[in-house]
Formats: structure tokens, sequence, C-alpha cells
């Protein structure tokens, strides 16, 4: 094959069947640690004495920690070369520090050390999750991507149902789901050990049976000489519009200080202001490092990816508000709790796992049927139908009572998650630059992590005001963003080779 420059490019050779097994095998303990998280967090923080209100802010560490770590993650593993490998070393480091945060985390004892054990979950899982799809993109050729990624599903719906069905099975084979106020449920607290024990053991094998190509290999793919460097690309961008995110931060804290809005808003005008003064550094030293090639990048994202940035930014305001909110409906719409301790209340916080368990099992299936729909009605109608049937399922979580029927409303929300985890990678993979796919991953995170911050500082605040102690209204909200998202799809115009998957 030639390049645009006009050198050979060598062909990427293809992996065979236990190969992307094992490229993707390490993210069946990310995902199990992760659905642990998703489905207990909200239960440890209230049964350490968090009130339902409250809960949106402690969960504030996901997406601060995934802004903040992902972009410089990607950066430095598109930049590493060593023993391990371009990608592995961080696999590694990240698995073990999330190992050791799952184990801390439902040990913690109070509210406040249990929200530093989610923090540090939330940054090591990060470390370890974000060039894992760099990873695909390094060490499969362009017509084995979408395999790849099928991979990557595959595991990330196994490592799901297992993390969150972890509690229900322990307290099936007789281990404790009930426990005495502040104190969490042995079964809980094993399931936290499973994921830790998981998440090394299949980032071990990964990092352990994966060769990554060298760097002169790489250039070699790529068709050009020397050594695969991303530093030989375009002139950094220095944007100019710093100042006016300054302003917009500076306003919104006055604004919260002077109608006495909730406090936590000041986490959201902090970073406007924070990335404004950042842009303002880059171009007044006309700096070189990471946060200049992440500002530099951002500025000169593809076409595709800031109309894709619309549809992320509603699709995981939906998400991240059903994620935090789906025990507190559950346990005192379907069982009738009262509180957050006895029975009924963990007996509905198990089967919020199996619901969990559920929709993550029908996506392991769905991933492989959006393809075949896509190549009918593109990437984007695809996507759209997909979002659609999540805010479906979201409205069903509302209306619907009987933990049983319960179930219907995760088929919706399963399709829709299959289709985040494919669908706009699939568009994206078609117009990132090779050289900088780790960065740019970790800059499109920019696009997942900012909604659910802005559920983090405004969630609490809005059930405040308007639905005091009626969390169910929350599946609403969630429907109503899922339904813009997929509005927000019909702007992103693919070209012709991209309409199939």
């Amino acid at each position: 094959m030639t390049t645009q420059s006009g050198a050979i490019a060598t062909p990427k050779p293809q992996q065979g069947f236990w190969g992307l097994w094992n490229i993707s095998f390490g993210y069946f303990g990310i995902q199990l640690a992760f659905a642990l998280q998703n489905a207990n967090v909200s239960r440890i923080f209230q049964s350490l004495g968090s009130s339902v209100d409250d809960l949106a802010f402690l969960w504030i560490a996901g997406p601060v920690t995934g802004l903040l770590v992902q972009p410089l993650i990607g950066y430095y593993s598109d930049r590493t070369w060593g023993r391990l490998g371009r990608r592995r070393p961080y696999f590694l480091v990240g698995a073990v520090l999330a190992a050791l945060a799952l184990v801390g985390l439902p040990n913690a004892g109070m509210l406040l050390f249990a929200a530093a054990f989610l923090w540090m979950l939330d940054a090591s899982l990060n470390v370890a999750m974000e060039p894992f799809r760099a990873f695909a993109g390094d060490m499969t050729p362009d017509d084995q991507r979408a395999r790849a990624f099928a991979f990557q599903t595959a595991f990330i719906g196994a490592g799901a149902v297992l993390g969150s069905l972890a509690p229900a099975l322990f307290n099936w084979l007789g281990i404790a789901n009930t426990a005495p106020d502040g104190v969490i449920p042995p079964s809980v607290r094993y399931s936290f050990y499973l994921g830790a024990a998981a998440i090394v053991l299949s980032v071990g094998w990964t990092v352990l049976r994966v060769r990554e190509y060298a760097p002169e290999e790489m250039a070699a793919f790529d068709g050009i000489g020397g050594q695969h460097d991303v530093a030989q690309h375009e002139p950094l961008v220095h944007p100019r519009t710093g100042p006016l995110w300054v302003v917009a931060g500076a306003v919104l804290l006055a604004l919260v200080a002077w109608l006495a809005l909730d406090k936590q808003l000041y986490v959201l005008g902090g970073g406007l202001a924070l990335f404004g003064a950042i842009q303002m550094g880059v171009r007044a030293t006309s700096a070189k490092g990471a946060l200049a090639h992440i500002v530099s990048d951002l500025a000169q994202m593809p076409v595709q990816m800031k109309q894709l940035a619309f549809a992320q930014f509603f699709t995981w305001i939906g998400f991240f508000i059903v994620w935090i909110y789906t025990t507190p409906v559950v346990t005192a719409q379907a069982f009738g709790a009262t509180g957050s301790s006895g029975a009924a209340y963990n007996e509905g916080a198990d089967w919020v796992g199996v619901m969990f368990a559920f929709y993550n099992g029908v996506a392991i299936v769905a991933a492989f049927l959006l393809p075949a729909l896509a190549r009918r009605i593109g990437n984007a109608g695809t996507h759209a139908i997909g979002l659609l049937s999540g805010a479906a399922g979201f409205i069903g979580l509302l209306l619907l009572r009987d933990p049983v029927m319960l179930l219907l409303p995760m088929v919706g929300m399963g399709i829709a998650w299959a289709s985040v985890l494919s669908m706009p990678y699939v568009i994206l993979t078609r117009v990132l630059p090779p050289r900088k796919f780790g960065i740019y991953i970790g800059i499109f995170n920019f696009f997942v992590v900012i909604p659910q911050l802005v559920v983090a500082t405004l969630m609490g605040g809005i059930m405040r005001s308007f639905f005091p102690g009626e969390p169910h209204w929350t599946m609403l909200v969630a429907a109503l963003m899922m339904a813009l998202a997929a509005a927000a799809m019909m702007l992103v115009r693919e070209n012709a080779k991209d309409v199939a998957a």
C-alpha cells in the first residue's frame, strides 16, 4: 500500500482468534470493577449515612478524574516505549492501584474515606482503560478493527454481568447481604474482593500474552521513515478563547455566591475558569508539553468528532443519572424500602445488580446485531435508534413497579449501551490520525466526563428543588436526555465510505 507521501506501507499482520482475545481480555476485569462501582457505590454511600440528595456530588470523583487522567494517559501512552511496550505499562499500573481501591472501598468505615477510595478507583480504572481502545488500533489492521472492538464489547459485557450479579451470587451462596447501620454487607465486600482479583489477573494476562509492535514496526505500517513519532505532526494551535472561558467561569462563581445557589456549582464554575486559564497560559508561553498538545488537538478535532460531541454530552447525562439513582428508585418503588438498611433495601439493591447484569447481557447480543442495521441505515442512524431504545427503557424504570417487569426496560438500556460502546468509535476510527489515536481517544472522553460532572454538580440541587424525596423523576430527566442525544446524532454526516459498519 502506498501512503499519501508516496512511501510504501507494510501491511499490518492479521490477528487470529486468540490474538484478538488476548488484546481485549484485560477489559473483562476493568469492566467488572466498573460494574461493581456502578451498581454498589450508591448503596455503600447510603449505608455509610449519605442522603439520597447528596449521592450525585459524592459520585463527582468519576468525571473529575476522567477529565484529568484520560487525555494525559493518551498523550503519554502515544509516546511511551519500554520493556513492557507502549500501552501495557499503563494497563498494569492502573490495574494494581484499582485492586487496592476495590479492597479499601467497602472497608472504609466512614463516608469521607469511601469517597476518597472511589476517587482512587476511578483514577486507576481510567489509567488502565484509556489505552485499551488505542491498543486495539495499534495491534490490528483497518479491516480487522471492527472485530477487535467486538471482542472488547464482549468482554465489557461479560465483566459487567459478573460484576453486577456478584452480590446476589454471594448471597445465594449463603453470605449475608444485610449488616448493621454503617456497615457494608459481607456479600458486597466479597464482591469487591472478587473484582480486585479479576482486574489484576485479566489485565496481567493481556500484559504477558501480547507483544506490542516496536516504534520502527509502527512506522513501517504507517509508511513513514524512522520511528513512529507523534511529534511529527502539524504545528500546535493556540486557541484565543481562553479569556471567554475564564469570564464564563467567573460569572458562574459570582452567581453562585450572590444568589446563594447550590455550592456544588462552584466545582463547575471553577472547572470552566481553569480550562480558560490553561488555554491562556499555553498561548502566552507557546508551551509545547502535554497540556499544549491536548489543547491544540482539541482545537483541531475532526468534523465528525465535533458532531458526535453533542450526542455524547446528552447520552452520558442520561446514563450517569440512571447509574446514580436506580438503586434508590428500585428499592423504594419495587421493594418498599423506607431507609438505606434492612432486608427490603438490601434485597432491592441486589435486584439492581441483577437488572444491570441483564442489560449488559442484552448488550453482548446487540453488539453483534447493530452492524447489520448500520449497513442498511448508516452508523449515525443506528446509534440514534439505540439511544431512543435507552430513552424508552428509562421511561419504563419510571413507570413500572414489579421487580420482574423491571427487566423489560433493561432490554432498551442494553441496546443503547451496546450502541454507545461501538457506534461512535466506528465513526471515529476512520477519521482519527493513527499516530495520535491515544490522545484523541482521551480527548473524546471529555464528552463523556463533562456531562457526568454537570450531573454531579447540578442533580442534587435539582432534586431538592423540584422533587425532594421522589428520586423516580430522575428517570424522566434521563429519558429526555437520551432523546436529545438521538436528535443530535441526526447532525452527524458520514461520508459514503463510513456508512457501513
